[in-house]
């Protein structure tokens, strides 16, 4: 196991691993919030990085290494900005749809949080 102190040495060498042996790879994250600590491991069996740092900096160089990692774990290519622009936004059309048709389900019962009263025992 090797701790690698710079964040860039240890992206990299991540996403190397992975690209490496796809089928092999596990990646681990530990939290303490006891301690601040945030500790990631990739390894392939044979091969254990890791980086360990009590910053909290490093949360959004990590949301963009889990970002890059599950688009590689799901074969995924990031969308390239200028296609992006193009491109009608479909969400922002299915919630328009949504919210103008005329039914609207109302919350009731003990599905939405509600809590169902117990009828009360006959007397003989």
């Amino acid at each position: 196991m090797v701790y690698i102190a710079s964040w860039q040495e240890y992206q990299e060498a991540a996403e190397n691993l992975y690209t490496k042996s796809p089928n092999k790879a596990r990646y681990c994250v530990k939290w303490r919030s006891s301690e601040g600590k945030l500790v990631l491991k990739i390894t392939d069996d044979t091969t254990c990085i890791k980086f360990k740092t009590y910053s909290s900096i490093f949360l959004n160089r990590f949301e963009a290494l889990n970002l890059s990692l599950m688009q590689k774990m799901q074969n995924k290519r990031p969308t390239p900005i200028a296609h992006a622009i193009g491109t009608p936004d479909i969400t922002k059309d299915a919630d328009q749809t949504r919210s103008s048709s005329p039914f609207v389900p109302q919350p009731a019962g003990p599905a939405a949080g509600g809590v169902k009263k117990k009828k009360p025992k006959k007397k003989k």
